[in-house]
This record gives structure tokens, C-alpha cells and sequence, in this order.
């Protein structure tokens, strides 16, 4: 997962591109004619300065490697940025950057 944080006059301006292959359930494997079983992230968080500022529930509809942008009032340099997310297989990841 890529994290980015810029302070952008009085908020930070935050992008994330989460690597995640994101398969809906509805594709079959050419060579076997099998569907290719789902897997998506199904929820993640954003916390910025210790509060949850983003708090999400997603489905299939994303698409791979997923890119989310927002911007956050209140936010100051320094603060830390955690995500996290958690995929319908149970697999998880969590990362952090630095508002610059």
C-alpha cells in the first residue's frame, strides 16, 4: 500500500492505492473454464492525528489495486496517517505515513 499526505494550506490532501487484486466472483479461468473465486477488500479505516476519519464497508464493484483521495480539515504536519484494511478471506494490512 502506498500512503501520501501533503498539507495543503488548512487540510491534508491524503491519497491511497492499495494493492489488492480485487476479483468479483463473476470471472471464469480461461485455461479451466472455473470461476475464479471472489476476494475484495471489504473494509478499511483511515486514522489521521489518532481519529478514525474514514471508516468503510466495500464490495466487488472496487476495482484492482484500488486508488482512494480525500481531503482532511484539522490536520497538521507531523500527524500520523494509519490504514487499514481487511479483505473477505480475513487477509489484513495496515500502514502508516506522515503528513508532510
Amino acid at each position: 500500500m502506498k500512503v501520501r499526505a501533503q498539507m495543503k494550506g488548512d487540510f491534508a490532501d491524503i491519497k491511497i492505492l492499495m494493492s489488492h487484486p480485487m476479483e468479483t466472483g463473476q470471472r471464469k479461468d480461461p485455461k479451466t473454464n472455473q470461476t475464479i473465486p471472489a476476494v475484495f477488500i471489504q473494509q478499511f479505516t483511515v486514522e489521521v492525528g489518532g481519529k478514525v476519519v474514514v471508516q468503510s464497508e466495500t464490495g466487488t464493484s472496487i476495482s484492482t489495486n484500488p486508488v482512494f483521495g480525500f481531503k482532511v480539515k484539522g490536520a497538521k504536519a507531523g500527524d500520523k496517517v494509519v490504514v487499514k484494511w481487511q479483505d473477505n478471506k480475513g487477509d489484513s494490512r495496515t500502514d502508516e505515513a506522515t503528513v508532510a
